[in-house]
């Protein structure tokens, strides 16, 4: 079903009409509680970024967010990250993460930024509890939150939406009949608009800055450790790859664009790995994403290899998120 909805979601096609009524009754309580959330926002003692999108599925928020954590601490912030944690299962909330937390209590992404950044960060549904726990122990004076346009409970400072080039807003409509959680309209209340790769399609007039985002692969690490090795360097070479992201294909095209001939296998996004998953009997290198990597490391054997992936911003769209940063140094509370 999932497949059949993705499919029909970005076919240049209208809306499927028989849940265009369940994507307006959806809009409806949606922008009820929203609203509701708004009036109810909670204003922290330090300034927040939220990244987020208003559209289901991956879009490259996590680079994104690795990137700016380092950003903000080449301007003399002390960063620190929130986020749901969505698909980990803690005893107690906020957890805190660190580079040692299973990602079954803490969610991949979450492990993927505390083992990448090794920044203060914690998770919780209660996004806000998780924000006072690092205040409180870990001195932060920014808060990046990882995912959180539609969490509205918590008052932010400046947000920045990401979207898939590729994917686009899909056939613009709400869920279920499309991929939007909120209307194209949001795209006009943000700070900035960042598209992740080239887009396919213009997105409709919004009025914000619109920045430009790449994710650069270059090397690919060994699960099991040791030397990594440019990417380059299986070029021609037969190599399978599975992804259990958002959007497993942008992951694919992107080995194949380096050369690499990719035999595909994707995954459900926030995949359980099991040990089955990574048992092909061919002898040939499998190659993951370093989301995939955290959760299959008790796996590691030779022959598994992970590819980290950077964002990388051209220099004028770098400086004008800089410059939305140093603008957060005169926050009333620092």
């Amino acid at each position: 079903m999932k497949r059949w909805l993705e499919s029909r979601w970005y076919a240049a096609e209208p809306a499927p009409l028989a849940l265009r009524p369940l994507a307006s009754l959806y809009g409806l309580i949606a922008d009820h509680v929203a609203a509701s959330r708004k009036r109810e926002a909670i204003r922290l003692p330090v300034p927040v970024i939220v990244i987020g999108n208003i559209s289901v599925g991956g879009t490259g928020k996590t680079p994104l967010t690795l990137w700016l954590i380092e950003q903000a601490r080449a301007l003399g912030f002390r960063p620190g990250v929130i986020s749901r944690g969505y698909g980990g299962r803690a005893a107690s909330y906020p957890l805190r993460v660190t580079s040692t937390t299973d990602p079954a209590e803490c969610g991949d992404e979450p492990a993927l930024i505390a083992r990448r950044s090794g920044a203060p960060l914690a998770v919780a549904p209660d996004r806000i509890a998780a924000a006072r726990l690092l205040i409180e122990q870990d001195g932060v004076d920014l808060l990046i939150a990882d995912d959180g346009l539609q969490h509205y409970r918590l008052a932010r400072d400046l947000e920045l939406c990401v979207i898939d080039g590729a994917r686009g807003l899909g056939n613009g409509a709400r869920l279920p009949a499309g991929p939007l959680r909120e209307l194209p309209s949001r795209l006009a209340k943000v700070d900035a608009v960042i598209v992740n790769g080239a887009l396919s399609a213009p997105l409709p007039a919004h009025g914000r800055p619109q920045l430009t985002m790449n994710l650069a692969i270059e090397r690919a690490l060994p699960l099991a450790g040791g030397e990594p090795r440019s990417l380059h360097s299986f070029a021609g070479q037969r190599i399978r790859a599975i992804a259990g992201i958002g959007h497993p294909q942008r992951f694919f095209s992107a080995l194949e664009a380096a050369g690499l001939v990719v035999i595909p296998q994707a995954f459900p996004d926030h995949h359980r790995y099991t040990a089955g998953d990574l048992a092909f009997d061919d002898g040939l290198p499998l190659l993951m994403t370093e989301k995939d990597a955290v959760k299959c490391a008790a796996f590691a054997r030779d022959g598994l290899w992970y590819v980290p992936a950077e964002a990388q911003l051209p220099e004028a769209d770098a400086v004008h998120v800089r410059k939305l940063l140093s603008a957060l140094k005169s926050h009333p509370i620092l």
